[in-house]
């Protein structure tokens, strides 16, 4: 993993969609707001930018929209361990 692909993953306009819906369904008021103010920490978690890398290297169409690569159970895990966050 290398930083360049987490910054790509926070940009990845697929996956930060996931990642609204994820928010939306756990009763967050303003996912869209939510999922910009933690993008990066989003794309930041373990293993999501390897396993993007990974994805990029096997030429995944959309990797962002893909669960073979980071499936919705780890971005919503990801999405409730911040907002339980202090």
């Amino acid at each position: 993993m290398a930083y360049s692909d987490v910054a790509l993953l926070s940009a990845d306009n697929d996956f930060i969609m996931r990642t609204r819906a994820a928010v939306a369904q756990e009763g967050e008021q303003d996912p869209v707001q939510w999922s910009t103010d933690h993008q990066w920490q989003m794309a930041g978690m373990p293993g999501f930018g390897a396993k993007y890398a990974s994805a990029l290297a096997a030429e995944i169409e959309r990797p962002g929209n893909d669960q073979s690569v980071i499936s919705d159970a780890e971005i919503l895990s990801a999405v409730q361990a911040l907002r339980a966050a202090p």
